[in-house]
């Protein structure tokens, strides 16, 4: 068993596949990197049905109906809890990985856009880590739910790398863009983003932006304590 370091961090998953739930891609290039620096993770996921189900080989919507937390657990390998027993004073980074489940789960971004709403618990999440001063990396579309969540705090600097529609702007936060494979921080706030599969980019390109958000996050980490 690989000895962890003092360095804690939560991940929250947002349901199984990118569609309607967390990009699978980007969960486990997350985990991935954390593993690779010996750090203790917690995955957690809101124990709620999702939006909806969504054929991933036609596109098509179903009528089928998945619990998020349940979906949740095919990529953390059973090792999720829920949502609600999350507590910033445990942790010392939260990641918070991408994909659609993001906008239909963690929020109603995906339909309501600007004018979206974040789940109450995981709003209330992120406004601890962001007022404990902990550092937080948000890969995808992750950021926007970010902002909204941070409404009213906070007009934090993001990335979903483009942004042409001005939905940061639109949510009360600013935007900068940047490559598939960079990251922007926000020193400020405490906040490191990345835009991942916001574009069409090859899968190495996705992951160096990853690897690099998880990076900086935990460096903030580190020099907090010191």
């Amino acid at each position: 068993m690989v000895e962890k370091t003092a360095i804690k961090a939560a991940v929250i998953l947002a349901g199984c596949g990118y569609l309607d739930g967390a990009e699978i891609r980007e969960a486990v290039i997350t985990l991935m990197a954390l593993d690779q620096e010996d750090v203790a993770v917690q995955c957690f996921a809101p124990d709620i049905n999702q939006m909806h189900v969504m054929n991933h080989l036609t596109g098509e919507v179903t009528n089928e109906t998945r619990n998020v937390l349940v979906e949740s657990a095919r990529i953390a390998r059973g090792e999720v809890k829920p949502l609600s027993e999350a507590k910033a004073a445990d942790f010392d980074v939260l990641l918070l990985p991408g994909g659609f489940g993001a906008a239909k789960n963690l929020s109603d971004i995906a339909v309501k856009g600007a004018q979206g709403d974040v789940l109450p618990e995981y709003a209330a999440l992120v406004k601890a880590f962001h007022a404990a001063e902990k550092p937080i990396g948000a890969i995808c579309i992750s950021p926007a739910v970010l902002v909204a969540a941070l409404r009213g705090q906070a007009s934090p600097i993001v990335t979903i790398g483009d942004d042409a529609d001005g939905l940061i702007a639109g949510l009360g936060g600013q935007h900068q863009e940047c490559q598939t494979k960079g990251i922007v921080i926000d020193e400020a706030n405490h906040i490191v983003s990345c835009s991942a599969y916001m574009r069409e980019d090859r899968l190495t390109n996705v992951r160096a932006g990853i690897e690099k958000l998880v990076l900086a996050t935990l460096e903030m980490a580190r020099q907090s304590r010191n």
